[in-house]
Parts: structure tokens; sequence; C-alpha cells
């Protein structure tokens, strides 16, 4: 979703006609405070509004995008270069609060060089109030959407252009904290080339995608269709729920999981899923080509996906810790937005590296099962293909588990369980059925609830299989939906602590 051809930058009246749906706009703004009693300020004041047309920097309102009712707030950077005083402050929070009463999801549009020096420190701190307002709307499980223009700064950028559910660019837009004027007049030199454009920011994963204006009702509606789901019928239950384990041994299907032309949760997505929103990076300056994080629906049922990249599995793309603290801001999405979440398993291990270990990879792993055993989602895994080590067991718990005919999984990679057990890897095939890794074992002893077939090897049958698996999916998330949390948690647990054969105790 990347785009870099230079776009004319729009006004905040201009940018609504774009984004709504035509003559839907209606303005909440109410008139602002009389003149200001610093005479040089209103001239200022005045001189802004004559040349902007508008009378403070933010123009708030609600209208329609694609027939659905959002709530808008966007910059004017003609006026005092869209800075936020007391009175623009107090107009976002009113806009924010409005919506949060409404129960409407909120675009901002925000184009900013910070807050307004002329104001001073109390107009500093109004972005406290701000994002005390952000929080509330989050909270209340609505949806917030940040279109950051050029450019934005500040204060502004650092607050509410930087806290939304789902963060895009206006390409080439300048975005930053500390703006380069700023910078070379403290430093003595500029700023270097490139660092704060919006291009940068996605390759390095602060924000999702770098979209033209023209397209960006498409994304807020593709967004909102996953994030504002509507009441679904009940899902009839697929034929994938008769599927018995595959009758071969543990190392044919090792085999065939690690044909390259298996299909991969990229395929998956593409075939079996709907209004699919790729989502990039941790938000805090890392990305990492071992994960991908998207919102998506299958059929009616919404979900954020995260999974193993499988696509570019090498040894350089292996996932790392920046992946897993990628996949944990899908979680935390999941969980404030009341979404369930779906995790894809198909790698062939973790990173094995300096980088990782001195990252913190094994702290991740252990916070990634930490907060998915107790994640107030409902929560669906799907044992795709490969199933190695911690970077497979990072992924794993969940309230259902799908499994295909040839997915398995191990605590390593069987030729690294057959090196340490034998100081040789030829005993793989014999370890792994004697790990039982197989989805026949993982689901007798209770970890695999459904079984979705291949015919016989889903590489032969990509599409065919995707669908089949989309429409398991489907199934176990709609079996999950209006499930109270509370239940579905004791039952998580539940599962995870009994798996395995019962043992006879002394008073049986």
């Amino acid at each position: 979703m990347t785009a870099g051809q230079p776009v004319r930058h729009l006004t905040a009246a201009e940018l609504i006609d774009v984004v709504l749906d035509p003559g839907t706009f209606t303005s909440w703004d109410e008139p602002v405070p009389g003149p200001h009693p610093d005479e040089k300020y209103e001239r200022e004041l005045q001189a802004a509004r004559d040349k902007s047309g508008v009378d403070e920097s933010v123009l708030t309102g609600e209208g329609l995008i694609r027939g659905r009712r959002v709530a808008v707030i966007v910059s004017e950077f003609r006026f005092l270069a869209g800075s936020i005083g007391l009175a623009a402050a107090n107009r976002i929070v009113a806009a924010i609060e409005r919506a949060t009463r409404e129960e409407l999801p909120l675009l901002a549009g925000p184009a900013s060089g910070g807050t307004r020096m002329q104001e001073g420190t109390l107009a500093f701190l109004s972005m406290v109030k701000i994002s005390a307002a952000v929080r509330t709307h989050r909270r209340a499980r609505l949806p917030y959407l940040v279109y950051l223009r050029h450019p934005t700064t500040g204060g502004v950028m650092a607050s509410w252009g930087s806290l939304g559910h789902v963060t895009v660019a206006e390409p080439g837009a300048l975005l930053g904290f500390l703006g380069p004027r700023v910078y070379e007049a403290l430093y003595g030199a500029p700023f270097p080339e490139n660092v704060q454009v919006a291009e940068n920011l996605y390759d390095k994963g602060l924000i999702d995608a770098v979209v033209p204006p023209e397209l960006l009702s498409e994304i807020v509606d593709r967004a909102l269709n996953v994030l504002s789901p509507q009441a679904t019928e009940p899902v009839a239950p697929p034929a994938t729920l008769d599927v018995v384990p595959a009758a071969v041994d543990a190392w044919t299907s090792i085999e065939i999981s690690r044909n390259r032309r298996r299909p991969d949760l990229r395929r998956l997505l593409a075939w079996a899923a709907q209004d699919v929103l790729p989502l990039n990076g941790t938000g805090q300056g890392e990305k990492d080509p071992g994960l991908q994080l998207a919102l998506a629906r299958f059929g009616d049922q919404s979900c954020v996906v995260l999974g193993h990249n499988r696509s570019r599995a090498t040894p350089e793309s292996a996932m790392g810790p920046a992946s897993l603290r990628e996949a944990r801001r899908g979680m935390k999405l999941a969980e404030e937005l009341g979404l369930p979440l779906l995790t894809v398993i198909d790698t062939a291990g973790a990173a094995l590296s300096k980088d990782a270990e001195e990252g913190g990879l094994a702290g991740e792993i252990a916070r990634s099962l930490y907060d998915l055993i107790g994640l107030h989602s409902p929560t669906v895994s799907v044992l795709l293909g490969q199933g190695a080590g911690g970077g497979a067991l990072a992924l794993l718990p969940a309230d259902r588990t799908i499994a295909a005919h040839h997915a398995w999984l191990s605590p390593l990679p069987p030729e690294g369980a057959s090196a340490i057990m034998h100081r040789s890897t030829e005993f793989a095939p014999a370890l792994s059925e004697a790990q039982g890794v197989n989805v026949a074992a993982l689901h007798a002893n209770g970890l695999v609830d459904h079984i979705v077939d291949e015919r016989d090897d889903a590489a032969e049958e990509a599409k065919a299989f995707c669908l089949r698996l989309g429409a398991a999916i489907e199934y176990e998330l709609a079996a999950l939906a209006g499930t109270p949390m509370d239940d579905l948690l004791v039952r998580r647990t539940a599962k995870y602590r009994d798996l395995g054969p019962r043992l006879a105790t002394a008073a049986e």
C-alpha cells in the first residue's frame, strides 16, 4: 500500500470532500471565543482567519464514508501552521467526547507544526487532555484511525497523531517530533535527509501504510468493516468437523510440510479472507519480515490476524524478537476492540543469532505466552505447516486450535532433537514419531480441536485447501462469539493444564 508519487497537499475542506461521501459532512464546531486580549496575537489570529477561510486550526464534524457514519477531526495547516492552542484543543476534545458518546468511529487527519507558541505552556499541556479523550474513546472499544498529513510534528505527532489503532500517512509527508527548522537552529546543522518522511516511517514499522488522499476512504472502509463488525447469522458447521488425522507417519507429514509450494498465510488471506488490511511493524520503530499482522474477515467474522510469514522464510527472515513485539501489538489491538484473534503457525524455528539473543527473544516468547493465555478476546490458532520450537509455541495458546493434516509441532526441528539425543541427525524420522509431533498425536492428546484435510498434499490443491481452512476458521470464530470472556479464560487455562493422557490417581 505504499505510494511514492507526489501529491498536492489538501486543505481541511478539500480532504473532507475527498474522503466523505458527497454532501454528508455536518460540522460540529462551536464559535471560538471572542478577541484575544493580546492585541498582536489577535491580529495574527485574524490574519489566519482571512488567509484560511476558517475560524481555527481544526475542523470537526461527522459524515458518511461508504455509507457508514464516522466522526472526523481535520487540521487546517494554513491557519497558523495548524498549531494547537486552547481553543483548538477544546474543539478537538469536544469532538472526541461526542464521538465517544454517540459510539462513532473517529478519523483524525492532523497537519500541524505542534502546539501554538503564542499560547505557551498551557497550549502545550492541552496535549494531555486530548490524549486522555482519545484514551477514553479507545477504551470504549471504538476505532480511532489516523491519517498523518504533511507536515505533522511536535506535540501533535507526540499525542493524538500517534495513538491510532491504524495509522496511515500522506505520500512524502514530513512527520516527526522535532521540526527540521528547530533542529537546525538548536544544533547548527541540517537534520539528516529522508528521515522524517512518511515512506521512511513505513520502512521502520512506525506507520501502517502510505496512501494518497483519494484512496483513504477505501482504507477506512476496509478497516471499519473489520473494526466495527455488524451482527451476523449463525455459521453452518463445515464438513471439516468430521475430518480425522491423516494415516501417515510423522516424518511423512514433516516432509510434506516443507514443500516450498505449500500455501502460506499470504495465500490464505488472499483466497479465503475479505477486507484484508495489512498492518506494519510494532509502531515503535521495529518491523520484522518473520511475521505478518493484519485485520481481516473470514465470511462475516472479523478478526485480528497474526502469523508466521512463510513466503519470505530464509535464515535472515526467521522470526526474531521484533516479530513478537509486533504480534503483541496485534494482541493488544484485539483485546482493546473486543475482536477475536487468529494466530497462524508455520515456522521452521525462531531466529538463532546474536541480535535475537541480545534483543531478548526468550523473554518475548515468554511474554507472548503470558499475554495469549490470559487474553481478554476469543482466540483461534491454526497449525498450518511447520511448527518448530519456541517460535511456534509463542503463537499457539488459544481457545480452539485448527490443524492442517500435515502440520506438526515440536520442541525443535526433528534433526535438532536427533542431534541432541544421538549426536546425529539420522534419527530424526524415528524421533519425530516417538515425540508425537504430528496431528494424530496432537489431536489424541487434546491440543488440536479441528482438522482440515489435505487431498493429499495442500501444495497440490492450494486454493481449494485455503477455502476449506477459511471455512473452518469462520466456523470456529463464530462458535466463540458471545461466550462470556470469563468462561473462555477458565476453559483456555484448563485446556493447557490438562493436555495429554489422563493418568489414574491412587484414589481411582
